[in-house]
């Protein structure tokens, strides 16, 4: 029994055909493209945005945003190379479990529960708080109380306690239930909400660019100092640091383009188009979230952002300042409630596939791979899922899960880098549809980018992925190793 045994390819590709026969190569590099911005336009744009402003770098967010495009950019050529090359379904999980072994494979599956799991109940704290700018901004009602709508470690500026964040919950919940019953976006819904998406943040762009007041970016790059927040957390301010900060809280934006690998089983031609749709989907992002946050930066105060805008910002900010658009902020609310739903529903359906997947390989137990009878999805693996992600979305800050994904899928990218690597001195006769280019270099590059976006995110980061991480081996060796079905020839 070795951890490091690796899953022999044509035994991936056969279970792929026997398990999934159903699925069909219908996709182009267009759908792959609406894909990755369906999945990465959401509460990381709309929310991180001004959480970075606020706590790390300023009007210098857009220099975030930059460090972290090319690291994902870097990261995404490396995708771009397992996912066309090893083309069936389950992300990175399961082509590093045929390239590095099944240790690296476990540890990486690990990571993307946080990626996926925890990042769903991200943009569902995200959703709660758009509904209540919805019910207060838009059809000028109460709002749900504090108490309800926040987290037991959140206290309001009137000293309101929070208890549970039921609005996350619900929708957490709702959504699990949709993918138990089997439904899922088709490529047109996807398509319609993508456009809507892109309409929202061009609209912002160009209507907001009149109503930048040259004052909140007359120190784009603050002075190094401290910010202490509502937490009382501490964060590196201005400066390098703050910019590598806020690099790494913006990534949390750019999280799911990764979402577009697990298509690789249903693509046309995977050797052009996977490249096309990974690095299309963040080169089209990109561009928006440096305008957008220029935009966003320049119409309101990091005080703003710090205080009365906090997650519903965008839709603060254009009501503060953007005299005459109120329109505008409420067709942002309105719009950004269902773009989050289907960021949610991306990211809770890839979370199914991979505990399924892991579940099929007896490194997790084997009831996460058990289909429905009648709607033949892992509604096991579905129901825990509501259970972990919907505890997350109840109880705990916005903010700290948020992290927690960006530092946990900065990680899987940096072995994802690492993977390649391996993989072209163990395996050089290896068939790849698509190369990385100049490797070592870009992917040694990508770990460098990754790495300082990590330091970026400070100690208290560093010691939950630590002990996330310690708690994962310690789960591998005293279940996934002795139950590995490849391990023990089951």
């Amino acid at each position: 029994m070795s951890i490091w045994k690796r899953k022999p390819l044509h035994l991936l590709l056969s279970e792929a055909a026997e398990s999934e026969k159903g699925l069909k190569r219908t996709l182009t590099a267009w759908s792959l493209i609406a894909l990755g911005i369906g999945a990465i336009i959401g509460a990381g744009l709309f929310v991180r945005t001004a959480t970075a402003a606020a706590q790390n770098a300023g009007p210098s967010v857009t220099i975030g945003f930059i460090v972290a495009a090319i690291g994902c950019a870097l990261a995404g050529l490396c995708y771009a190379e397992l996912s066309s090359s090893i083309p069936i379904s389950g992300s990175a999980y399961t082509y590093t479990y045929a390239t590095m072994g099944e240790f690296l494979a476990w540890i990486i599956g690990w990571d993307l529960i946080l990626e996926y799991a925890v990042g769903a109940a991200t943009v569902g704290i995200a959703w709660s708080e758009y509904l209540n700018n919805l019910l207060v901004s838009v059809l000028h009602t109460d709002p749900i109380p504090y108490a309800l709508s926040h987290s037991p470690f959140q206290t309001s500026a009137l000293g309101e306690h929070g208890i549970i964040n039921l609005p996350a919950l619900f929708i957490v919940g709702v959504i699990s239930l949709l993918l138990i019953k089997g439904t899922q976006e088709s490529a047109f819904v996807n398509g319609l909400i993508v456009i809507v998406k892109v309409a929202i943040v061009i609209l912002i762009i160009v209507l907001g660019w009149n109503f930048i007041n040259p004052v909140n970016h007359a120190e784009y790059i603050p002075a190094a100092s401290t910010y202490v927040d509502d937490s009382g957390v501490s964060h590196n301010f201005g400066g390098i640091m703050g910019i590598l900060g806020a690099a790494g809280t913006v990534f949390f934006a750019f999280i799911g383009f990764d979402a577009v690998s697990t298509a690789a089983q249903e693509t046309k031609n995977p050797k052009r188009d996977m490249p096309i749709g990974i690095l299309g989907s963040l080169a089209v992002c990109t561009v928006l979230y440096i305008l957008f946050a220029h935009v966003l930066t320049g119409i309101a105060t990091i005080e703003d952002f710090r205080t009365g805008g906090k997650e519903a910002s965008v839709a603060f900010a254009i009501n503060k300042y953007m005299i005459g658009y109120g329109w505008l902020g409420n067709f942002v609310t309105i719009a950004i409630l269902a773009g989050f739903s289907s960021v949610i529903l991306v990211m809770l359906l890839g979370q199914s596939r991979v505990f399924y997947s892991m579940g099929k390989d007896g490194l997790l137990p084997s009831f996460f791979s058990h289909l429905h009878p009648k709607y033949k999805t892992p509604y096991k693996a579905n129901l825990v899922i509501l259970v972990i992600v919907g505890l997350f979305a109840a109880f705990i800050p916005g903010d700290i899960v948020g992290d927690m994904t960006s530092i946990g899928t900065l990680f899987a990218f940096i072995l994802v880098c690492i993977s390649v690597i391996i993989l072209r001195k163990r395996e050089p006769n290896m068939v790849r549809e698509f190369k990385t280019p100049f490797v070592p270099l870009v992917p040694i590059l990508g770990v460098a980018v990754c790495l300082a976006m990590i330091y970026g995110l400070g100690w208290l980061n560093w010691a939950r992925l630590i002990g996330w991480m310690v708690l994962g081996v310690l789960f591998y060796f005293a279940y996934g190793k002795r139950h590995s079905v490849l391990n023990n020839g089951k």
